[in-house]
């Protein structure tokens, strides 16, 4: 049987502050962008569904550590998950305490044109600095550009830039690495000078504003395949164009 290929969300905000109404924003931003989605199950120890009638209620009261434990669509076919992490101060920039959500969902055609709504979704209801969306393929490549090695700094692949450690980011409104989908808050993209009429247009083409003034940006049509060159080409022209990101412009 062959694996399903996922596309793979994270949004970076800041951390929770107690029973935070962000964590359950962020799940009823992603049901609101998929039709039909309703993520009302956690997982047993074996891995099996259990329905939660009082779903908010359970989330709301799990909340602990600044995240929020796995929910999911109950699906074991066809499985949609998100939860939340707090990523402590040490590793985040001006030692700053931040709240992480991550979702899986598969990447077929109903997601695929879904996946900037559910991108904005999570992104703004958790109230997200900034986010990404990519095939998980992708992110893996995407990883090697802060991952360190044995000898030191990373060793990026495809020709990609190596980027700065996250806690080695000046300020958390910039965004540590691009993906396929890109959410900016106001902030962020304040932070790395988008958009430019001058020098966007091409991005500007697939991008949409958000209620709150950010932006989700795509940087290709279809999802990004960096094994597709013309693919490679976008990210590496938009590493270029926002040096800002990944902690790469001159302090």
């Amino acid at each position: 049987m062959t694996t399903r290929k996922r596309l793979t969300f994270i949004v970076y905000a800041p951390a929770l502050a107690g029973k935070d109404r962000r964590a359950i924003d962020s799940v009823h931003g992603m049901e609101k962008a998929l039709s039909g989605l309703r993520l009302e199950w956690r997982l047993s120890k074996n891995g099996r569904p259990i329905a939660l009638p009082q779903r908010d209620a359970w989330l709301t009261e799990k909340i602990e550590d600044g995240g929020f434990p796995l929910v999911c669509n109950g699906d074991e076919s066809y499985p949609v998950t998100v939860w939340g992490t707090e990523n402590p101060g040490h590793f985040s920039p001006g030692g700053q305490a931040q709240f992480e959500v991550h979702a899986k969902l598969p990447l077929d055609e109903p997601v695929i044109a879904s996946a900037a709504a559910v991108l904005e979704g999570v992104a703004e209801g958790a109230r997200a600095r900034w986010g990404r969306a990519t095939p998980y393929d992708a992110a893996v490549d995407i990883a090697y550009q802060t991952a360190p090695t044995l000898d030191g700094p990373p060793s990026p692949r495809r020709g990609l830039p190596a980027l700065k450690l996250f806690e080695h980011i000046r300020a958390p409104e910039i965004p540590y690495y691009l993906g396929w989908l890109n959410y900016w808050s106001a902030a962020a993209a304040q932070a790395i000078g988008f958009p430019d009429p001058s020098r966007d247009a091409e991005l500007l083409s697939r991008a949409r504003r958000t209620e709150t003034g950010g932006w989700v940006v795509q940087l290709t049509d279809t999802p990004l395949d960096l094994d597709n060159p013309a693919h490679l080409d976008a990210l590496k022209r938009a590493y270029e164009r926002f040096p800002e990101i990944g902690g790469r412009s001159a302090p």
